[in-house]
Parts: structure tokens; sequence; C-alpha cells
């Protein structure tokens, strides 16, 4: 049933209006219950949980968790970690042409599985960005590298993790894989 979503989202719809504009009665307190089937509508009234960590009289989570600790996902600085130095940038034509002359540079991939999943530079490593500081010692120190991702904004992250691990050579495909298909290999899907 697929207008089943739209219906909800609709309902869903009108109660942040209603909240926004504090008019209306809106569903706090209240669920409702959609039977698409025979087409009807119940209500019931809900509760709070006393013992909810949240909402209850006595909450024991007041404030938003620091995500990138959870997800184990290094903390950078972002300024240093959106400008990669120009010295340190290499252009798909520049990249494709070291390939072309036989050379076999290292190349590092840190987009995620489901990105690989749809397209990929032949012959790159991959090791998404939120397993990459505990996956560092896969990487050789003295090797030049040259890290991507989807953009390039990913990649300048994973450049400043790995020069603060010690890693040096390192440089950043400008504009990522998508400049790759745009400038290399146009039969590779985009997303």
């Amino acid at each position: 049933m697929g207008i089943l979503p739209g219906l909800i989202g609709i309902v869903q719809a009108t109660e942040t209006v209603k909240l926004l504009l504090g008019a209306g009665r809106p569903l706090t307190g209240r669920l409702l219950l959609y039977d698409a089937l025979e087409m009807s509508f119940r209500e019931m009234k809900v509760r709070k949980n006393p013992k909810c960590p949240i909402c209850g009289p006595n909450p024991t989570i007041t404030g938003l968790i620091d995500y990138e600790q959870f997800c184990g996902v290094p903390v950078v600085d972002p300024a240093a970690a959106t400008q990669a130095p120009i010295e340190a940038a290499i252009s798909p034509l520049e990249l494709k042409a070291m390939q072309d002359r036989g050379e076999q540079p290292f190349v590092l991939d840190v987009r995620n599985p489901e990105e690989i999943a749809i397209c990929r530079i032949a012959g790159s490593t991959v090791i998404p960005l939120p397993e990459l500081a505990h996956r560092i010692a896969e990487l050789e120190r003295g090797r030049a590298m040259i890290v991507h991702c989807k953009s390039g904004v990913r990649s300048a992250k994973a450049i400043a993790l790995l020069n603060e691990a010690g890693f040096s050579g390192l440089r950043n495909l400008t504009g990522g894989i998508l400049a790759w298909i745009r400038d290399v290999d146009p039969t590779l899907p985009t997303y």
C-alpha cells in the first residue's frame, strides 16, 4: 500500500504546522491509529512513562550524545580538514596520466561501503573514514598516497588524520570520485 506513507506524512505535516502556529489541538498525549483496510481512525490517550529517562520527572538524559565519539569517528579540526594544501592536491586527469604511464599509485578510498557498491576507481584500497583511525596500521607510512571520497571533503579529513599520525606524501583527489567520473571515466554510474 504505497499510499499509506503519504497519508501518514500529511497527518504529521499537519501536526507540525499546528504546533508551529500554536493553533488547533495537537496530538500531544494522544496516539492516532489508522486502519487503511477499514478506512478508519481511532484515538488513544497515552500517558507519560514516569520512568522515562528523557521526559519523566527525574530525567537522566538531559543533552545530546557526542555522535562522533559514539560512532568512532575521530575528531578533526573542521577548518584544517576541509582545506587540504594546494600542493597536496591531484586532479583526476593527473592521476589517470600516472596510471597510463604504468605507475601504480596507492589510492585510498574513504567512502562508505554503500557508495563503493555504486562505483569505484579500479585498484583502490577501501577503508571508510569512520574506520580509518582503527585501521591505520594497515597502511604503509612511507608510501605516497592519493586519498579520495565522493567530492573531496571526507578525504581532506582523512588526510588531516593521517598527517597527525605521522604520514607524509598524501594527496587529495580534487573533486573526488565525482570529478573522476566527469573527467576520466563517464561510463561509471554517479550518485
